[in-house]
């Protein structure tokens, strides 16, 4: 077999299901090869920015690797702001960059580019294959480090010549980096100070103890020393809903975290050291807690943070501890009236499936959903991590693949779905069962936001010309019906109701483009 085949068969054994594709001329026998051992699903993206996207919310659902395939240097540079997405997510992912045959780049063809230098810094381990006898090792490598704890980008480069070359046999990866848990003196340290606080205490929570059994041994922790429990605004995956053990997203907005912050004198970090704000402002602060409180991070991202809750449990005698859970909310009916933020979150607080997988980019009209929605059915919620905008409908077609028997709603801002709104022709033609809430304040009103939070005051024409998304005013349902997906636009609240119920009812894709 030819080095391609070597490394598809490679990909294969070592786990990897699905390579999401926008392939080139230098990947076309890397494509041969999936076609010919048909050996994984293949789904295209449009862009490459869908396709690193669709990679990270599959591996946050999946729980393992999946590969992208991206041709060269600018087709991978297409797709670095989702791969920044999923290394702040701490995701795993395999890519596997296509370039010119070795003996070509001397001629400096006009795709010629540094390959590497371009996926160095949206990268955890990059490497180019310098033969076709030593693909499959350097796959079954790059399979290795992806499925590294949390979850790490790998990037492959695989030049035209060591593809077509004659490969070796398939190779089976080695195992991952067993994570270290904390030490017992770290763990006792971390146990007297959250007794010593009180209520007055705080566990933050990132990583994968934002499912179970981290939430339940959370929980446990918090019930016996009355600690709160805390989360960065933005994280990969978060299990919750009603049942659940809930947590605390921390605020966006730096006023409303500094004020519900004010009062932790002792936090204790798991996968994370402490909150911060995302920008820098004039006269406000970086860090979130006050100056008076402690800080012990028992562990960081890569390291055990399961294992460090077990132990803490034991530390504290709070194995038999009874968590306090999230209650269902029943009361009150449905809103109506004209459309607003809250509106939509009451109605998808009180109409989301149980099971679903909800999909968060809704920037700046969602910052109320993580009360509103706490007492939600039993979900998966997924978040923007890296803070560059585009990865929401993408995110939606990973999940919708690694999870084929789960509802995705996807809470869409109208602004940032313009960066991979190509995402929805692929959600259409593999037919994934995603329901997309496109919130449509024609505006970049998070930008509007931060205009007045970094103290300019009056912004002027030029500014407000270019925080609106108007003239033309976009028309999503044009949008969607263009890619093969059906949908409708409301703007009363009784109507918003009866569209998400025939979103949820559609086992394929549908579009809401909910005017507020």
């Amino acid at each position: 077999m030819n080095g391609a085949e070597s490394l598809v068969k490679t990909l294969a054994l070592n786990g990897v299901e699905v390579c999401f594709t926008n392939p080139g001329t230098s990947e076309m026998h890397f494509m041969a090869a999936l076609d010919r051992t048909n050996a994984l699903r293949c789904v295209l993206g449009l862009q490459e920015n869908v396709v690193t996207g669709a990679a990270d919310g599959y591996a946050r659902m999946a729980g393992k690797p999946a590969a992208t395939l991206l041709h060269l240097g600018p087709g991978l540079a297409n797709g670095l702001a989702n791969l920044h997405n999923a290394k702040k997510a701490g995701t795993g992912i395999v890519n596997i960059v296509g370039d010119h045959a070795t003996y070509h780049i001397e001629y400096d063809a006009p795709l010629t580019s540094d390959v590497e230098g371009v996926a160095r810094p949206m990268s955890d381990w990059v490497k180019t294959s310098p033969t076709a006898e030593g693909v499959a090792a350097d796959g079954a490598e790059a399979v290795r480090q992806a499925s590294t704890h949390p979850g790490q980008v790998a990037t492959l480069i695989l030049p035209a010549n060591t593809a077509w070359g004659e490969g070796s046999a398939p190779v089976q990866a080695g195992t991952p980096n067993t994570p270290a848990g904390p030490s017992a003196a770290d763990v006792e340290a971390a146990a007297k100070a959250l007794s010593d606080a009180g209520e007055n205490g705080a566990l933050y929570l990132k990583g994968n103890v934002l499912r179970e059994p981290g939430l339940t041994l959370a929980g446990k922790i918090a019930a016996k020393t009355g600690a709160r429990l805390l989360a960065p605004t933005s994280n990969a995956r978060i299990d919750r809903g009603a049942g659940r053990v809930p947590v605390e997203r921390v605020p966006y907005v730096v006023a409303q975290a500094l004020d519900r912050l004010s009062s932790v004198k002792q936090l204790v970090g798991i996968g994370e050291n402490e909150p911060v704000a995302f920008f820098a402002y004039p006269d406000k602060p970086s860090q979130m807690l006050p100056d008076s409180c402690a800080r012990l991070q028992l562990t960081g991202a890569d390291e055990d943070g399961t294992r460090a809750l077990e132990m803490l449990c034991e530390a504290l005698d709070a194995q038999n501890a009874a968590p306090a859970f999230a209650e269902r909310r029943t009361d009150g009916g449905l809103p109506d009236g004209t459309l607003d933020s809250d509106k939509i979150a009451a109605v998808v607080s009180a109409m989301l499936p149980e099971n679903a997988i909800v999909i968060d980019e809704s920037v700046s009209s969602g910052r109320q959903l993580n009360w509103q929605t706490a007492g939600a059915a039993p979900h998966s919620w997924l978040h923007l991590c890296g803070g560059a905008i585009g990865a929401g409908i993408p995110l939606a077609v990973g999940a919708a693949i690694a999870c084929p028997d789960r509802k995705v709603v996807a809470l869409q801002a109208d602004g940032s779905s313009m960066y991979t709104i190509q995402g929805l022709w692929t959600q259409a033609r593999e037919g994934l069962d995603v329901t997309t809430v496109i919130y449509a304040n024609r505006a970049y009103a998070i930008l509007q936001g931060e205009m007045a939070a970094v103290g300019v005051e009056n912004p002027g024409k030029v500014a407000q010309d270019m925080f609106g998304l108007d003239r033309p005013t976009l028309d999503f349902v044009s949008l969607a019906r263009g890619m093969g997906v059906e949908g409708e636009r409301v703007d009363d609240a009784g109507d918003f109701q009866a569209a998400l119920q025939r979103g949820l009812a559609t086992p394929g894709p549908y579009l809401i483009e909910a005017v507020i």
